[in-house]
């Protein structure tokens, strides 16, 4: 066979990572849309404006979209962890089982019973309990993320546990430590606000490039407000939230606090912070830098004085700590322009979304037409619809690089935890395959949604499935048995 250079490690790398991103673009977009469907609802129950249910049912549409992919992914994903890392299922199966098994038997159930009766009920309750309804699909979504989160969490630092002797594995004696990690607690509130920030500049997105084509006016305006008002309150707070969990990191997980700030030798206590970076990985050194002095100070531990360690120091200290069991030619460095880059990416769109918000609410302030004048800012806008996706991208990217070596920090590591009885010829098939499903749902999801937009909110197949006044569309209407 023709010798690619193809290795298992390297393919089930790369499939863990294919599957986990293509999944992670899905998981935000669906819990933000379902908030910010729930907030149009209730500004509906509470003014009576139709406009704002035919908000709801619009956007709705397109989380009802995100939400059945999601679904597809997620079971994609979970199958490639019993096929190319049964070590790790072996090894992690007692921590990583319960909050799965609790997600799916509580928060699952409970947002795809409730995304039903939201979709199939309109104008059959009083307008308050539908509204709940999409409130406890969103609260059902959220507490989903936290039980993925809390066995992430695990990964990134393991509590609660004790090596069971004779199997070699993780046996869990405290549930309550688990949860109560704080790892989770300073993940779970940067990955929900970025959810509803998802969400929110996508729908903005979407109504800028419908405001271009002077489609709907007044619709998306309303839209765009309500995304705008969303999208500015949750940038500030993922930001602020972005950074409690850097800070955070540099105890816990200091060679990943380091790369993102792309420091191979020890800070000095100036605090120089890198703007931009070259790096030579190979020499584990840096090339060239802009620095600002005092900036990384302030970022690290919010005065101007302190030092950072870099990685070169924490791999003599990690070399130190694990060579004994692992041995010394085990490689502690993580991918440094990855990280370097992608936390650049993540906090500059974070600033760029607030700007944004800010910008557009005053051009699409009530009683003026300024945001239909400023087409270059629309523009702007609809461009910035996938932006989103990339930050989330970048920071699932930091999350994870940032852990290697290790699968389990500081227990498992990757090499460990590949399966070993697949081959190079399977994984390098079933890669292809997954590869084309997903580019497959991608268009398809796509196509959906434009053919969503340009149909408009008042298409008949935007309110098919959820209008039930009509007797014509009740299927179980008196009017519906009467053949005359």
């Amino acid at each position: 066979m023709l010798n690619l250079g193809l290795d298992i490690l390297g393919l089930a790398r790369f499939q863990f990572g294919m599957t986990t991103v293509f999944h992670f673009f899905f998981v935000p977009f669906s819990i933000g849309l379902a908030f910010v469907v729930a907030v149009m609802e209730t500004m509906y129950a509470i003014k009576g404006d139709e406009d704002y249910k035919k908000m709801a049912q619009f956007w709705g549409k397109m989380f009802l979209y995100s939400f059945a992919v999601g679904v597809v992914t997620g079971i994609i994903q979970e199958f490639q962890f019993g096929m190319n890392w049964s070590e790790y299922s072996r090894f992690m199966g007692d921590i990583f089982g319960a909050p799965l098994a609790i997600e799916a038997l509580a928060a699952f159930f409970m947002e795809s019973t409730f995304i039903g009766m939201w979709m199939f009920t309109w104008d059959r309750f009083n307008k308050w309990v539908h509204t709940l309804f999409i409130w406890l699909v969103m609260f059902g979504s959220s507490l989903s993320a936290l039980w993925i989160l809390a066995a992430n969490s695990f990964m990134q630092n393991p509590l609660g546990y004790i090596i069971n002797q004779q199997t070699g594995h993780v046996q869990m004696v405290s549930f309550g430590a688990v949860l109560s990690n704080p790892q989770l607690w300073s993940e779970f509130p940067h990955v929900i606000f970025g959810a509803f920030v998802t969400a929110s500049f996508v729908i903005a997105g979407c109504a800028a490039w419908r405001l271009l084509k002077k489609d709907h006016v007044t619709f998306y305006r309303k839209s765009l407000n309500v995304a705008l008002v969303i999208g500015l309150i949750f940038s500030l707070g993922s930001i602020a939230s972005g950074d409690i969990q850097s800070r955070y990191l540099i105890n816990n997980q200091p060679m990943k606090f380091a790369a993102m700030e792309g420091l191979y030798k020890d800070s000095t206590n100036k605090g120089e912070w890198a703007a931009v970076s070259g790096f030579d990985t190979k020499n584990h050194k840096t090339t060239w830098s802009v620095d600002v002095p005092y900036v990384l100070n302030l970022l690290s531990y919010h005065k101007t004085t302190g030092t950072v360690k870099g990685m070169n120091t924490i791999n003599k200290e990690m070399h130190a700590k694990y060579d004994k069991k692992y041995g010394s030619d085990i490689n502690y460095y993580v991918p440094t322009n990855t990280l370097f880059w992608s936390f650049r990416i993540m906090s500059g769109a974070g600033a760029l979304f607030a700007l944004l918000a800010i910008v557009g609410l005053f051009f699409n302030r009530k009683k003026s037409q300024a945001i239909m004048k400023q087409r270059w800012f629309l523009y702007i806008m609809g461009l910035c619809l996938w932006l989103p996706f990339i930050v989330n991208t970048a920071g699932w990217f930091i999350t994870e690089f940032g852990r290697y070596p290790w699968v389990v920090y500081g227990l498992l590591t990757i090499a460990d935890a590949v399966s070993p009885n697949v081959s190079v010829a399977s994984l390098l098939t079933s890669n292809i395959i997954y590869f084309l499903m997903f580019a497959g749902m991608g268009v398809v999801m796509i196509v959906l949604c434009h053919r969503t937009l340009k149909a408009g909110p008042d298409n008949d197949e935007n309110t098919d499935g959820y209008a039930a006044s009509d007797t014509d569309l009740d299927p179980y209407s008196k009017g519906a048995f009467n053949h005359d």
